[in-house]
């Protein structure tokens, strides 16, 4: 057999390539059974590790989105009317969901969110098979493992008894009890699992080789999502399931792309130049968790009042009751989220030229 490292359509290179986007999945999977008993059937986070996860990585990886639109002034002026249309349309059209039901604004959001992280998974899985030579059958089978590795826990979440985690409020989520539609559906599961297997072991034996990473990404998503949501049923493992293996490589694929880019000799941003220069790493991460620590410090501060010894110099603001006040505050805060995620469907197809 050919030696498996020849070719392989790394995105940057196999060291970072599998550190910082392949191996999440698999590294927060062993987490947690190493650790059975703190992340199995635990319904709550302790502070210190929710700081992390929620703050240091889930929030953080929203703003790396500003390195690919805003912070990057050639795609700003290229792309104006949208960098501009997408937030003010996600403000206005959160506004008018809160005042109608605040629950169905954070059920919108939680879909919405779903479906970004979906799209995530598809769209590395893409990148890794940018160079192969496969046929549309085998295109196809690939499609639907990914889409089946992340849409059949959902579909488990949707269908099953309580599940002791929420996306991002209790009742975000709509629940359709059904056992037979279950039991179906995870014959299908189990079934696509073994057609791309069977379609892996054909191209291994035909073309004596085979795509590393775009496997790892199918099989890291099928862990992740399967132990994340179905296997385990604590707030915790999913979490970290969910957390870690979606916004590591985001952040990763950010700045890679845009490092890449960057020509040193033109740049006119200093936070570009900060970021992508000499220790850039640090200030990349630094200004990514600033930005998170400030908003996750008004959501504490104006709404929630649950991390006050995380974020104590937002303890002074006044909590909002008001109905009214909090239609117009809680989308405002959410914007960040939303305008991430709704940008996300734009900034990585070639016929925006971002």
């Amino acid at each position: 057999m050919a030696d498996l490292n020849s070719n392989q359509p790394w995105l940057n290179s196999r060291v970072s390539d599998v550190v910082f986007i392949l191996s999440p999945p698999f590294f927060s999977l062993l987490l947690v059974l190493l650790f059975p008993s703190q992340f199995q059937n635990s319904a709550g986070i302790p502070l210190a590790y929710w700081v992390f996860l929620i703050v240091f990585i889930d929030v953080a990886h929203v703003y790396s989105t500003l390195y690919r639109t805003y912070f990057n002034l050639g795609n700003f002026k290229k792309q104006y009317t949208l960098l501009v249309a997408i937030p003010v349309a996600c403000y206005v059209t959160g506004v008018m969901i809160y005042h109608f039901d605040a629950l169905w604004f954070w059920r919108i959001l939680a879909y919405l969110a779903v479906y970004h992280f979906i799209r995530q998974q598809y769209g590395f899985m893409r990148l890794y098979s940018r160079n192969e030579k496969a046929s549309p059958v085998q295109q196809l089978i690939d499609k639907v493992a990914i889409y089946t590795a992340t849409l059949y826990p959902l579909l488990f979440w949707h269908l099953s008894t309580a599940r002791h985690f929420n996306w991002f409020i209790e009742g975000d989520f709509f629940s359709f009890k059904n056992d037979a539609l279950l039991k179906g559906s995870g014959m299908v599961y189990l079934a696509i699992i073994a057609i791309y297997i069977i379609k892996e072991l054909s191209v291994v034996i035909k073309q004596k080789w085979v795509n590393i990473p775009r496997n790892l990404i199918v099989v890291g998503t099928f862990l992740s999502w399967y132990f994340g949501i179905v296997y385990f049923n604590g707030d915790m493992a999913f979490t970290t399931l969910n957390v870690v293996s979606h916004g590591i490589p985001y952040m990763a694929l950010i700045w890679f792309f845009e490092k890449k880019k960057l020509d040193k000799t033109t740049v006119k941003n200093k936070i570009i130049a900060l970021s992508f220069g000499k220790s850039g790493i640090f200030y990349f991460l630094f200004i990514l968790i600033l930005f998170a620590y400030l908003e996750e410090g008004l959501w504490d501060g104006l709404v929630w009042k649950e991390h006050q010894a995380v974020f104590k110099p937002f303890t002074t603001l006044p909590q909002i009751t008001s109905s009214e006040l909090l239609s117009l505050l809680v989308p405002l805060l959410a914007l960040p989220q939303a305008t991430h995620y709704v940008l996300d469907g734009f900034i990585w197809k070639a016929k925006n030229k971002f």
